[in-house]
């Protein structure tokens, strides 16, 4: 029987999601909106992301770029993890302040850093972040220290990006991922046919065209959620089949319902 515990705080710092997690669960294929920062705090895990296949154990800091494909699975029963998840706006301010200027070109260049002085920071600003007050009193040097993982980010190495067709078929789903998309309407945009459509898109990607839609449906239901949006409205709203369905994705991919993220 699968085992776990999840907490998160989503209100202390703006645009600043901390999770503490104690599970054997393993986790498919999926990505974030988000970057992502954490310590394996007990235990060891191996992942593949979009920049290889890595195993984390106890002390070392795991990182995740938003829209990286990754998965994840404990080596010898459970591990015990904390992260940050950064919204995007949230990084490039904190770039701002180290560089001086404004700069979203950046990413994680490394999936796994086994520096114990780095670990060390991250998990105590995840900790400072769980253990504060819900107004944020007492947090500035918190969130100051937050500028320490400017240091783990690179130049974003350019990519080719989705081409011609491929390319017009993600802006169809982008534009309006509750739409009720089939591979018939992502050929018609695309051009192609709906096999080169499913592989163009997973070799772009990294997921399924379904897979892709799915992704920005929940994504988008994460963000209404942290609106203070009912979860039965945001069901309905994200294109899901009612809220069950949408709990049960939800939780797949990040491992804690819905409603545990709306009432934190």
């Amino acid at each position: 029987m699968e085992r776990g515990s999840v907490t998160i705080r989503r209100d202390v710092i703006d645009g600043v999601d901390a999770v503490l997690a104690d599970t054997d669960r393993s986790f498919p294929r999926h990505c974030h909106d988000q970057f992502g920062v954490g310590v394996i705090l007990d235990g060891a895990q191996i992942s593949a992301s979009g920049r290889g296949q890595v195993e984390a154990e106890a002390g070392d800091v795991i990182t995740v770029n938003p829209g990286e494909v990754h998965d994840g699975a404990p080596i010898g029963g459970g591990r015990r993890w904390s992260m940050l998840y950064v919204e995007p706006s949230r990084m490039a301010s904190l770039v701002d302040e180290v560089d001086g200027r404004a700069d979203t070109g950046r990413e994680f260049t490394a999936p796994v850093v086994t520096d114990r002085r780095v670990a060390a920071r991250v998990a105590a600003m995840i900790a400072a972040i769980h253990w504060a007050a819900s107004d944020g009193e007492g947090l500035e040097s918190e969130e100051r220290s937050l500028l320490a993982l400017a240091p783990l980010l690179g130049v974003r190495a350019a990519g080719p990006g989705p081409v011609g067709g491929i390319r017009r078929a993600l802006e169809l789903i982008d534009d309006d991922p509750t739409a009720p998309l089939g591979l018939r309407e992502l050929a018609a945009a695309a051009g192609l046919s709906r096999f080169q459509v499913v592989r163009g898109i997973a070799r772009a990607t990294g997921l399924t065209p379904h897979a892709y839609l799915l992704w920005r449906r929940i994504e988008l239901a994460r963000r209404q959620i942290r609106g203070g949006l009912p979860l039965a409205e945001v069901a309905a709203a994200c294109g899901f089949s009612d809220q069950s369905h949408m709990t049960r994705l939800f939780t797949r991919r990040f491992g804690y319902p819905p409603g545990a993220y709306a009432g934190t």
